[in-house]
């Protein structure tokens, strides 16, 4: 597996890209009322030039905007068994690597950085911080993590981060969602956002006879010819349960996308704080 470092840094590239690129943060504008556009002065930040204006009038302008209370980010990373699963890397390094995108974005904005950790119950807290070693303790404590014989409670962590979090929060949960949980009373008092992590082999997974295979959550072992039919069951399975968890996700007013294994975390989540997923 990749480690902590690897992901550290090659999200911060990416988030520092995305800066140069004139494109600061992928939860730019939820924290800043857009007041009007004027002609560029020395010292304005270039970031908040708009290159249309610009080039329709052949000079310079600028996006002034009115700065409101800061944004609090609260990442969820759930944890459990199956997240030790992936085929060219586990499902466990996209959720951190997910953390880490969205925590050095949100520190990139002047934004609250706020991590959890949940399995059976609260695992580890990274309290609220505007510091980069937030996020690193963050992803550290993620890779390390006792993954082999947990699994993931969802509702579990949506009594208890209703409960503990009373200022209103961009919450985003990071998991592979095989169970449907009840959020609508989060979603009430907080802007819920859901990363559903999945590696493409679990949804579709081949052919492959006669075999066993092991529980990573209860340890239980499965025997079985695991023929064409049962992997076709097992698929339309699969489908139909995401079918009613991305429902869920809607009756409650969740945003939520998919991030398999193999995608560009980084595309992804812009992506979706974008309203495009």
């Amino acid at each position: 597996m990749k480690n902590t470092q690897q992901i550290l840094i090659r999200a911060r590239r990416q988030i520092v890209g995305d800066r140069i690129g004139n494109n600061p943060s992928m939860f730019r504008g939820e924290g800043y009322d857009f007041i009007e556009l004027r002609e560029y002065m020395s010292g304005d930040d270039t970031r908040h030039i708009d290159w249309n204006v610009t080039a329709k009038l052949q000079r310079p302008y600028v996006k002034v905007f009115r700065e409101e209370r800061e944004l609090s980010i609260v990442t969820v990373a759930m944890l459990g068994g199956a997240l030790h699963f992936g085929t060219d890397k586990f499902k466990i390094e996209s959720v951190a690597e997910a953390v880490a995108l969205i925590g050095y974005s949100a520190l990139g904005n002047g934004d609250l950085f706020t991590h959890y950790n949940f399995s059976e119950g609260l695992a580890d807290e990274v309290r609220g911080s505007k510091k980069r070693f937030a996020v690193a303790v963050s992803v550290e404590k993620i890779m390390n993590a006792d993954l082999i014989g947990h699994r993931a409670d969802y509702n579990t962590m949506a009594v208890t981060l209703y409960k503990r979090l009373r200022r209103k929060s961009l919450i985003v949960i990071i998991g592979d969602f095989f169970d449907i949980p009840e959020l609508r009373l989060l979603a009430k008092k907080h802007e819920v956002v859901a990363v559903v992590v999945r590696d493409r082999l679990e949804e579709k997974p081949p052919v492959l006879g006669f075999g066993s295979l092991s529980d990573p959550e209860s340890g239980t072992v499965l025997e079985g010819d695991f023929n064409a039919r049962s992997v076709q069951k097992y698929t339309q399975r699969v489908r139909a349960h995401d079918v009613e968890l991305f429902e869920r996700f809607r009756s409650c007013s969740i945003r939520a996308v998919k991030l398999y294994t193999d995608d560009n975390a980084s595309v992804v989540l812009r992506r979706l704080f974008e309203g495009r997923s």
